[in-house]
């Protein structure tokens, strides 16, 4: 078995599904501030793939194929298919938190846990997304702990 200092570097990638990809695109620039970095869009007004930026994260997304179930759509469930349910859910941390909380919520964002100081440290807040996908945001960076 190899080393750790051995083992290739990654990048986790967080990758999601939306039923309305091309709005959950403009929705997540908006509320969350990411930045289109690739979109491949279909001919039926789907998207095929695209990435989204925040810092030097990324997220890739995609339209839910219902049609096509390719092997790896089948794979994924919305949230709205399990009762509001999610199995995973990015952390992203953010310098400026409270001012991107405000951005959130101003733009729709579904608070499911309120902003508040950690007891392991910095900010944090939990939300969903308007098709229910839940994402963590805080100040805390737990490469720098």
């Amino acid at each position: 078995m190899p080393s750790d200092s051995e083992l290739t570097p990654g990048l986790v990638i967080p990758t999601l599904r939306y039923r309305d990809a091309p709005s959950a695109i403009d929705w997540l620039c908006q509320a969350f501030g990411f930045e289109k970095h690739m979109v491949i869009p279909g001919e039926d007004g789907s998207i095929i793939h695209a990435q989204l930026t925040l810092g030097n994260g990324m997220i890739m997304l995609g339209s839910v194929r219902d049609e096509e179930q390719r092997d790896y759509d089948r794979l994924i469930t919305q949230p709205d298919d399990v009762g509001g349910g999610n199995t995973q859910a990015a952390y992203i941390e953010i310098e400026d938190i409270d001012a991107h909380y405000e951005r959130a919520k101003a733009a729709g964002a579904k608070i499911v846990i309120d902003i508040a100081d950690q007891d392991h440290g910095g900010r944090l807040y939990t939300c969903r997304d308007p098709e229910g996908h839940v994402w963590n945001f805080g100040s805390y960076n737990p490469w720098q702990s």
